[in-house]
């Protein structure tokens, strides 16, 4: 079996009404790239990319799920192996913020015990038509304990600080998961709980190839 080219394989999710952006999130992330044309997710899509972190080579394996509710029940199976997750609302849209209590009841319901979390306010460069103060989502996260930052993907603005900030707490939750398998089991070589079992194959994301505003 070829040697693996990563240290570790940490699995994202992105969660959020339907049009916050999401796709338009991974998009920027992972092509560099953005574009005003962005279709709702039809069920479940996902991108791939390799980063530097703290000196290790991690995989990251993120899953733009649709925020259409006819999709909730397929959406929903994806939480369970999720290591984090991206709560994200549109700056512009009031619904989308309130609904974020909904979406965190979902990953408390579905997702596993300690998973990390990040709460993301999405097109904070639509300044004439923001809805949400950043100070309400400040005051959101701290109530549910995770972080918080803004983001915009048009113009490539606290993205990369928020696809890295949650892949480091979830490095370091893996980091500690392994020191205690490493303990218990007493001098035998510990298995990494990270590596993937099977490979996959990278889906496209649909921004490029639809018509509908995205930020």
């Amino acid at each position: 079996m070829p040697p693996l080219d990563y240290d570790f394989l940490i699995k994202l999710l992105l969660i959020g009404d339907s049009g916050v952006g999401k796709s338009c999130l991974l998009f920027r992330f992972c092509v560099d790239a953005w574009t005003p044309s962005c279709t709702a997710t039809i069920g479940v899509d996902f991108k791939i990319r390799t980063i530097e972190l703290d000196g290790k080579r991690i995989k990251l394996q993120i899953w733009d799920t649709s925020g259409l509710e006819r999709f909730r029940t397929i959406t929903t199976t994806y939480y369970r192996s999720a290591m984090g997750i991206l709560l994200v609302y549109d700056v512009t849209d009031n619904q989308s913020f309130d609904n974020i209590r909904s979406w965190h009841a979902s990953i408390e319901r579905y997702a596993s015990e300690g998973v990390n979390k990040i709460l993301i306010g999405n097109k904070s460069d639509w300044t004439n038509k923001r809805a949400v103060p950043e100070e309400f989502g400040r005051d959101l996260a701290r109530k549910l304990g995770i972080k918080f930052m803004e983001t915009s993907a048009k113009l490539n603005e606290g993205i990369e600080e928020a696809f890295f900030t949650l892949a480091r707490d979830c490095k370091a939750r893996l980091v500690d998961s392994q020191a205690d398998v490493a303990e218990c089991s007493s001098g035998a070589t510990p298995v990494r709980a990270n590596q993937p079992t099977s490979s996959c194959t990278v889906m496209c994301c649909p921004c490029a190839c639809h018509n509908t505003p995205c930020s």
